[in-house]
């Protein structure tokens, strides 16, 4: 679809900006979205060993302390998922030199969830995660737009929207190798073949799993329910299985990078917000593919559309924020009368900026109900709400509303 191999990735200046003041930066996400890439941007300055070679793999295990001992002053170290072992050996590495930038570690597995990290290396790290290509990123349109929409701000320009284009994008996904791929089949076939891999690989080499079968059925179910509601409750007596064992494994997607679980945004004085969390895939690519659906059954299915085209919008904000200097954390919003917003983004001093994202190219007073109910819910905290939709107009609809084509994500100025 895209016709370049190599695409920019924003998040190399916070790598570089981490590795001039902190000892060892550990970049995890997914299996193939460009770590090693990434990591390998820094230079020559730094050697590199992988464990996915069996050699490093096995030397590591056999004798973590004389391994950690051997590397080079400055050395990335791939995929430390599979040595858990190291970490120990490393915090003494650094205990000795606390000089920055030390080590990079990449990891496709949320390391975060290690005990190892947090009893080993609290204050020695500093943990980036990389997402899928943004789409700006695949254009090379540098982009400040998180920081605008936070500064109450937003694009007024007119911006050409090429329907098809969208719809492309949302099914192409944003994982390096498949937006290569001219033919849905074949980008459907390489995403059917990469989940296969890493639940049949990866998972297993986290934990023992008693219900292999029940993973790929597991995640076909999640991608059916991205963007909704998610009771784990509900979803157990489709497996016959306690609703423990379905949430352990409903985590284990979360650890690979597969799914993340949006947490509701609420008050504790606001007694009638409902707290259940969302659940979205993290690539609309890997949905789309997962539930086999193409660019006719999109637009023939308008709420299937709706609910794809969601986390299309979530996974991009996550991509623009994992590269932003302020720490941004998201949420969605729903209340016990029926309102809700999609998506509601917090940033560190507890400004909001809230987005409802609509598969229609005209806007309607309806679409702003759920904005205008959590504005009188949060007040001034709220800096904009935005629906973002498939016009082709930036539009003011008063205080604090705006309404933003969905290419506003990736036609901004140079960053």
């Amino acid at each position: 679809m895209f016709a370049s191999t190599t695409y920019p990735r924003f998040i190399l200046n916070n790598l570089t900006t981490a590795l001039a003041d902190t000892p060892i930066v550990l970049i995890h996400g997914a299996r193939q979205t460009g770590k090693t890439t990434l990591s390998k941007m820094l230079g020559d300055d730094y050697g590199y060993l992988t464990f996915d070679d069996e050699t490093n793999l096995t030397a590591a295990n056999f004798d973590p302390i004389g391994f950690v001992h051997r590397l080079p002053q400055k050395c990335i170290l791939d995929e430390v998922q599979l040595v858990p072992e190291i970490f120990r050996p490393l915090k003494q590495a650094v205990d000795k030199d606390r000089s920055p930038g030390h080590f990079v570690l990449t990891g496709s597995t949320n390391i975060l969830l290690l005990p190892q990290i947090s009893e080993s290396l609290a204050g020695r790290i500093e943990i980036l995660r990389l997402h899928p290509l943004a789409q700006c990123e695949i254009q090379r349109v540098g982009s400040n737009l998180l920081t605008d929409l936070f500064a109450g701000k937003f694009p007024g320009n007119a911006v050409p929207l090429n329907y098809d284009d969208i719809v492309k994008r949302v099914l192409w996904g944003g994982y390096p190798e498949p937006i290569q791929r001219p033919d849905l089949a074949r980008v459907r076939a390489w995403y059917r073949n990469y989940s296969a891999t890493i639940i049949e690989r990866d998972l297993m080499n986290l934990t023992s799993i008693q219900h292999p079968g029940v993973l790929p059925r597991l995640l076909r179910l999640l991608a059916i329910q991205s963007a909704q509601l998610l009771n784990i409750s509900q979803l157990a007596p489709a497996f016959q299985l306690t609703t423990p064992t379905v949430r352990h494994y409903t985590d284990l997607l979360n650890r690979i990078f597969f799914t993340d679980i949006l947490q509701p945004y609420h008050k504790n004085q606001v007694k009638r917000l409902v707290k259940t969390p969302k659940v979205h895939l993290t690539d609309s690519g890997l949905l789309c593919s997962i539930l086999n659906v193409s660019d006719k059954q999109l637009l023939q299915n308008p709420t299937l559309f709706g609910h794809v085209l969601e986390t299309f919008v979530y996974n991009e904000f996550r991509r623009h924020a994992s590269w932003s200097a302020e720490s941004i954390e998201f949420y969605h919003f729903r209340d016990r009368d029926g309102y809700e917003v999609d998506l509601v983004m917090e940033d560190s001093q507890g400004q909001l900026v809230a987005v409802e994202v609509k598969a229609s190219a005209t806007l309607k007073k309806n679409d702003f109900l759920g904005l205008h109910k959590f504005h009188r819910v949060v007040g001034d905290q709220l800096r904009l709400g935005i629906v973002m939709y498939l016009g082709e107009h930036a539009v003011s609809m008063g205080k604090n509303m705006c309404a933003l084509p969905i290419n506003s994500l990736w036609q901004g100025s140079d960053k």
